[in-house]
């Protein structure tokens, strides 16, 4: 077999392995062009933060549930959302009682569920 090799080869065959660097063969990794950010509407006073983060086209997931005891900050907080989301052409949406999606614009939030949506 190894005649055989070196013949079709046009070199003589060698049972020794030479280490390959793959690294020189990886691309530089890319900077993201957005994050899934995780956020907690604690407050009012956080929401220049969720603002900042919707106009840096990250894609956030805000914990509601801490001010759920507070109605009418509750209403404030998710009307100042939903401004800056339209002015952006995001999305914005519920997903169960504690949690609202925000995504900048290019990106849509399906509202059916893909699994156990049905019966």
């Amino acid at each position: 077999m190894v005649k055989f090799l070196e013949r079709l080869m046009g070199r003589p065959a060698t049972d020794e392995y030479v280490e390959v660097d793959l690294g020189q063969f990886e691309d530089e990794p890319e900077r993201p062009r957005a994050y899934l950010r995780v956020a907690e509407l604690t407050s009012l006073d956080v929401l220049p933060e969720i603002k900042q983060e919707i106009r840096s086209r990250n894609i956030l997931l805000v914990d509601i549930a801490p001010m759920k005891r507070d109605k009418a900050s509750l209403d404030r907080a998710i009307g100042e959302l939903r401004k800056i989301v339209e002015d952006m052409a995001g999305d914005i949406a519920g997903v169960g009682d504690d949690l609202v999606v925000v995504v900048p614009s290019g990106i849509r939030i399906d509202r059916e569920k893909v699994v156990g949506g049905r019966d």
